[in-house]
Protein backbone atom coordinates (compact mmCIF):
# COMPACT_ATOMS: atom_id res chain seq x y z
CA UNK A 1 0.00 0.00 0.00
CA UNK A 2 1.50 3.28 -0.61
CA UNK A 3 2.38 5.43 1.80
CA UNK A 4 1.14 8.95 2.64
CA UNK A 5 3.99 10.71 0.66
CA UNK A 6 3.70 8.73 -2.01
CA UNK A 7 -0.27 9.45 -2.61
CA UNK A 8 0.74 12.60 -1.94
CA UNK A 9 2.86 12.88 -4.61
CA UNK A 10 0.87 10.79 -6.99
CA UNK A 11 -1.88 13.52 -6.51
CA UNK A 12 0.29 16.53 -7.18
CA UNK A 13 1.42 15.15 -10.34
CA UNK A 14 -2.14 14.56 -11.39
CA UNK A 15 -3.23 18.06 -10.40
CA UNK A 16 -0.47 19.62 -12.41
CA UNK A 17 -1.34 17.10 -15.31
CA UNK A 18 -4.57 18.43 -15.10
CA UNK A 19 -3.66 22.17 -15.25
CA UNK A 20 -1.47 20.81 -18.42
CA UNK A 21 1.40 21.95 -16.35
CA UNK A 22 4.85 20.52 -16.89
CA UNK A 23 6.10 17.96 -13.95
CA UNK A 24 8.70 19.29 -12.00
CA UNK A 25 9.96 18.94 -7.97
CA UNK A 26 9.39 22.52 -7.60
CA UNK A 27 5.80 22.37 -8.10
CA UNK A 28 5.57 18.91 -7.10
CA UNK A 29 6.39 20.33 -3.47
CA UNK A 30 4.77 24.10 -3.38
CA UNK A 31 1.71 21.84 -3.79
CA UNK A 32 2.50 19.90 -0.86
CA UNK A 33 3.62 22.98 1.26
CA UNK A 34 0.58 24.48 0.18
CA UNK A 35 -1.80 20.89 1.67
CA UNK A 36 0.35 20.74 4.44
CA UNK A 37 1.09 17.43 4.54
CA UNK A 38 4.70 16.27 5.62
CA UNK A 39 6.48 14.31 3.13
CA UNK A 40 10.02 12.65 3.18
CA UNK A 41 12.22 14.88 0.92
CA UNK A 42 13.56 12.61 -2.06
CA UNK A 43 9.44 11.69 -2.96
CA UNK A 44 8.93 15.05 -5.33
CA UNK A 45 11.79 14.85 -6.80
CA UNK A 46 11.58 10.96 -7.67
CA UNK A 47 8.07 11.67 -9.07
CA UNK A 48 9.42 14.28 -11.07
CA UNK A 49 12.42 12.27 -12.95
CA UNK A 50 10.03 8.97 -12.69
CA UNK A 51 7.86 11.17 -14.87
CA UNK A 52 9.66 13.35 -16.65
CA UNK A 53 8.97 11.02 -19.83
CA UNK A 54 5.92 10.10 -19.29
CA UNK A 55 2.37 10.51 -21.24
CA UNK A 56 0.35 10.59 -17.92
CA UNK A 57 -2.62 11.14 -19.92
CA UNK A 58 -2.33 7.54 -22.16
CA UNK A 59 -1.16 6.42 -18.89
CA UNK A 60 -4.30 7.13 -16.87
CA UNK A 61 -6.25 5.71 -19.83
CA UNK A 62 -4.61 2.58 -20.12
CA UNK A 63 -4.91 1.81 -16.35
CA UNK A 64 -5.16 -2.07 -15.86
CA UNK A 65 -4.72 -2.55 -20.08
CA UNK A 66 -1.57 -4.69 -20.46
CA UNK A 67 -0.08 -5.48 -23.52
CA UNK A 68 -1.61 -7.56 -26.39
CA UNK A 69 -2.59 -11.43 -25.34
CA UNK A 70 -1.76 -14.34 -27.89
CA UNK A 71 -4.28 -16.19 -29.66
CA UNK A 72 -4.85 -19.10 -28.40
CA UNK A 73 -2.36 -21.78 -30.26
CA UNK A 74 -0.68 -18.49 -31.01
CA UNK A 75 3.13 -19.52 -30.63
CA UNK A 76 4.91 -17.42 -27.62
CA UNK A 77 7.41 -15.72 -29.87
CA UNK A 78 4.61 -14.38 -32.15
CA UNK A 79 5.22 -15.71 -34.95
CA UNK A 80 2.84 -18.40 -36.69
CA UNK A 81 0.46 -20.71 -34.82
CA UNK A 82 2.22 -24.00 -35.06
CA UNK A 83 0.03 -26.31 -37.94
CA UNK A 84 -3.25 -28.41 -36.26
CA UNK A 85 -1.77 -32.08 -35.71
CA UNK A 86 -5.06 -33.84 -34.90
CA UNK A 87 -7.26 -34.81 -37.24
CA UNK A 88 -11.47 -33.54 -37.00
CA UNK A 89 -12.07 -36.98 -35.52
CA UNK A 90 -9.90 -37.17 -32.85
CA UNK A 91 -11.16 -33.60 -31.60
CA UNK A 92 -15.05 -35.48 -31.46
CA UNK A 93 -13.61 -38.17 -29.72
CA UNK A 94 -11.30 -36.06 -27.07
CA UNK A 95 -14.77 -33.69 -26.65
CA UNK A 96 -16.86 -36.57 -25.93
CA UNK A 97 -14.36 -38.32 -23.26
CA UNK A 98 -14.58 -35.00 -21.39
CA UNK A 99 -18.25 -34.78 -21.60
CA UNK A 100 -17.92 -38.29 -19.88
CA UNK A 101 -15.81 -37.48 -17.24
CA UNK A 102 -17.56 -34.23 -16.40
CA UNK A 103 -20.42 -36.02 -16.57
CA UNK A 104 -19.04 -38.64 -14.14
CA UNK A 105 -18.16 -35.75 -11.85
CA UNK A 106 -21.64 -35.30 -11.27
CA UNK A 107 -23.20 -38.97 -9.90
CA UNK A 108 -20.74 -39.75 -7.17
CA UNK A 109 -23.06 -41.82 -5.15
CA UNK A 110 -24.45 -39.14 -2.96
CA UNK A 111 -26.12 -35.95 -3.35
CA UNK A 112 -25.45 -32.73 -1.55
CA UNK A 113 -28.89 -32.22 0.59
CA UNK A 114 -28.90 -36.72 1.41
Amino acid sequence: MASISELTCIYSALILHDDEVTIMEHKINALIKAASVNVEPFWPGLFAKALANVNIGSLICNVGAGGPTPLAGAAPTGGPAPAATTAPAEEKKVEARKEDSEESDDDMGFGLFD
